[in-house]
Formats: structure tokens, C-alpha cells, sequence
């Protein structure tokens, strides 16, 4: 009776390695532990795969917002009051206080034609980036586009920004301040916005897959990241020789457009264009780095 001794090989994405030698005294009968590991796929794959199963993300999203406003007495409501509320704290301390210039509009305008977008740029990053943690349960169990969870919360952010939006109309119609042709040039700004959250998201939801400092450390880099952006403040306050480095701040040229889409202000094109090409490196370093995360996702979570 011939014995048949298994050759182990190690395949590692996109090689084969040699067959592996067995260990000196193993018995002749017993093979090495065949290790098969997923190859990594291209980004033009992930987005085809995640473009034909699109339902999901939009599964996803809506169960979100369900699960974010089930058992509240207000429900979606609290989309509405929170921009409102906010406001209302940072007009009386910021507006009546402090007595911050708002480049001739009333300052409750002024600051909430910047907290509105900036609400959604920064609850839809920090969401994105602990989605993949959030949802390992998930991916652990059903196979489907891993790109579609982080792009959910892309998309939970911006129907709350629509429903904050339903608020912003009404306090702009109460100080006369009425949108003009420049509101066209809304599309194109959430559309960089869109590639920068999503790039962003996909850079910090690849490291919090494998050290979650990220979760913890996010919301206080928001925080410390909107004092830099000019939201509370207008841009011209900042120090002529400050104003080089603020425009740098891939978030001045996105709230700038925001507001000159709304409150038709000359649009700093400077800071648009950096903003763009931050969105454009964000995605393209962040897309790389979902693209090696993604596939051994379930196995860290």
C-alpha cells in the first residue's frame, strides 16, 4: 500500500509560491496546512460589483436612519431641530458676544449656511470611517460589496443634510436673503464634497479595521478641524499671512462654495481648486487602501 503524501502550497494573491518543504520528523502520512488567501481586486471590479448590487446601499442607509430614530418621541424631527438649535447657541455667543463680523449678512445666515454642510461633511466621515467596525457582524456573515457599507453612511449624511436643508430655506426667506442663479453651482459642490467625504472615509475605515485608535480619536479631529475652517468666522477676518495656510484646509474652498452657491458671495476659486485636488487624492490613496482592506475585512473584525 502506497502512501500519498500531500504538497502544501502557499498562495498568496496574484503568486503561487513553491511547494512548501515538510518539517523534518513530521510523519510521512500527515501534509502541510494549505493557506489560500482572496487575491486582491481592482477598484474597476469593487465598483462594478458594487454598482450592480446598488439596493444594498440603499438598504443600508434607510436601515440606518430607522435604526438611528426608532423609540425617539421627535423621530426625524431631530434633524431638523438640531441645525436650528445650534444656531441659535453660536448666534448668541458668536453673533450677540462676541461680536463676529459676517461679511454683511445677519449672522444667524452666515453661520448656518457653514454649520449645515459642515454637519454633513463631518457625521458623514466619522460614520464612514467606523462603518466596516460597525457592521462586522455583517460582513462576517453575507457576502456582498464591502464598498456599499461605507458609501451608506455617504448617503445617510446626505438626506439629513436635505432634511437640515428644510429648515436653512425658511430662516433665509426671514431675513430677506433670497438664493440666486449661483444656487446652479450646488451640485458641483456636493459632488466634491461627496469625493471627499467618501475618500476620507475609505482611508480611516481601512486603519480602524486594524487599529481602532480611529474610532476614538475622530470626533476630536472633527472638532479640532472645524475651528480651522471658517464657519463661525468669516475668511476675511483671518491675518493676511494666515490665509495661505487656511486655504490649504481641504474643507475653506467646500464651505466657501456652499456659501457662494447660497448667499451668492464671490466664490474663493483658489481654495475650490485645493479642495478639489485634496478630494481627488483622498479618493485615490483612500480607494487604494479599502482595496487591500477589504478583503481580509472578516477576518480582523
Amino acid at each position: 500500500m502506497t502512501a500519498i503524501q500531500s504538497h502544501s502550497m502557499s498562495v498568496c494573491p496574484g503568486t503561487v509560491d513553491s511547494p512548501v518543504q515538510p518539517v523534518r520528523g513530521a510523519s510521512p502520512y500527515v501534509g502541510a496546512t494549505t493557506e489560500i488567501s482572496p487575491a486582491i481586486r481592482s477598484w474597476r471590479t469593487i465598483s462594478r460589483s458594487t454598482w450592480a448590487r446598488r439596493e444594498i446601499v440603499a438598504f443600508l442607509a434607510w436601515r440606518d436612519i430607522r435604526a438611528r430614530y426608532h423609540q425617539t418621541i421627535l423621530g426625524t424631527f431631530w434633524t431638523l431641530v438640531q441645525p436650528l438649535a445650534t444656531t441659535l447657541v453660536y448666534a448668541v455667543v458668536f453673533g450677540k458676544l462676541v461680536k463676529i463680523q459676517s461679511d454683511g449678512f445677519p449672522y444667524p445666515i452666515f453661520v448656518m449656511t457653514g454649520l449645515v454642510p459642515w454637519t454633513f461633511m463631518a457625521t458623514a466621515i466619522q460614520r464612514s470611517s467606523t462603518s466596516l467596525v460597525a457592521n462586522g457582524g455583517l460582513i462576517k456573515k453575507v457576502a456582498f460589496p464591502r464598498l456599499a457599507v461605507p458609501m451608506a453612511a455617504v448617503l445617510t449624511g446626505l438626506v439629513e443634510f436635505g432634511a437640515a436643508c428644510i429648515v436653512l430655506i425658511p430662516v433665509m426667506l426671514y431675513y430677506s436673503v433670497f438664493p440666486s442663479l449661483s444656487l446652479l453651482f450646488l451640485p458641483v459642490i456636493l459632488v466634491l464634497s461627496g469625493a471627499m467625504i467618501l475618500g476620507v472615509g475609505l482611508l480611516l475605515a481601512s486603519i480602524n479595521c486594524r487599529f481602532r485608535d480611529v474610532t476614538h480619536g475622530i470626533a476630536f479631529a472633527m472638532q479640532m478641524w472645524m475651528f480651522l475652517t471658517p464657519i463661525i468666522y468669516p475668511f476675511s477676518s483671518v491675518p493676511e499671512r494666515y490665509q495661505g495656510w487656511v486655504q490649504c484646509n481641504p474643507m475653506t474652498g467646500l464651505i466657501g462654495g456652499f456659501r457662494a452657491a447660497l448667499l451668492g458671495t464671490p466664490l474663493d476659486m483658489t481654495a475650490l481648486g485645493l479642495s478639489a485636488a485634496f478630494a481627488a487624492l483622498f479618493l485615490t490613496i483612500g480607494g487604494a487602501a479599502f482595496r487591500r482592506a477589504e478583503h481580509s475585512a472578516a477576518d480582523v473584525l
